[in-house]
């Protein structure tokens, strides 16, 4: 792929992270918030140390949280656009849409799911604030761990299917990444500090809600960046050409 494409495909993936963040940040606001501001309540009635409170709750709600969705948008868009320009024509016979949305769900699926289901998100209030930097030195371990193991179980389905084919190559390379993954999950510390006082309903409708927001980026992100991308890598004709025959000059009258 020229630089020329991948210039403009990076800057495609950033405007279709844009909108994604956009979708995500309706999402955001109306499931998360809620969940939100219910711990922001179990935290005041259970605690008595007050601290001086140096943003307003109304301006993180709204302003604070639309600019770090968006951001986190734009970003992640960059990144995996050019994660799918080396993906293109790398993962199989694969046309440019569903190579990005293969891309965008195995990126869900690798930097948000899996170290989800070891490391939830949690709640304001959930957490021992002195145990901040380990929590997420071990998020950002399980992070770089998912996907490492996932690009290998690419690269190991890829030599395998020369001599299994590409289904029997497939289960087997899933199979290890799940082996492994599970190998992680029992190695690494668990952390539970939630209190045991704090409604269970609110914790899991906050999880869900922090997931429902990955998921509307990545799935908004695969289809529109792949939309983005087909029109780049494989234009249209000339308006005159869409009905899929030339024009042709009338013939000379003798």
């Amino acid at each position: 792929m020229n630089p020329v494409s991948v210039r403009v495909l990076l800057v495609r993936g950033m405007l279709a992270g844009l909108v994604a963040g956009l979708l995500a940040l309706v999402v955001a606001y109306l499931l998360g918030e809620p969940r939100v501001d219910a711990a922001i309540d179990f935290e005041e009635a259970h605690s008595h140390d007050h601290g001086v409170e140096l943003v307003s709750r109304s301006l993180q709600s709204t302003a604070g949280l639309a600019t770090g969705v968006l951001v986190y948008g734009v970003a992640l868009g960059g990144i995996a656009a050019l994660a799918f320009c080396v993906a293109l024509g790398r993962i199989g016979r694969f046309g440019p849409r569903a190579t990005a949305l293969m891309v965008s769900m195995g990126s869900l699926l690798a930097v948000y799911v899996v170290p989800f289901l070891k490391y939830p998100a949690n709640p304001p209030s959930v957490g021992d604030p002195d145990t901040i930097t380990k929590r997420t030195t071990l998020y950002f371990l399980m992070i770089a761990l998912s996907v490492l193991l996932g690009i290998a179980a690419v690269i190991l389905g890829k030599r395998l299917a020369p001599r299994l084919g590409n289904w029997y190559a497939t289960v087997v390379a899933s199979a290890a990444l799940v082996l492994v993954i599970g190998l992680a999950y029992a190695f690494l510390p668990a952390v539970n500090e939630v209190p045991k006082d704090f409604p269970a309903t609110v914790l899991w409708q906050f999880r869900l809600a922090a997931l429902a927001i990955q998921c509307t980026l990545w799935a908004a992100f695969g289809l529109l960046f792949g939309h983005l991308a087909e029109r780049v890598l494989t234009p249209r004709t000339a308006p005159d050409r869409q009905s899929g025959t030339a024009t042709r000059p009338a013939a000379p009258v003798n």
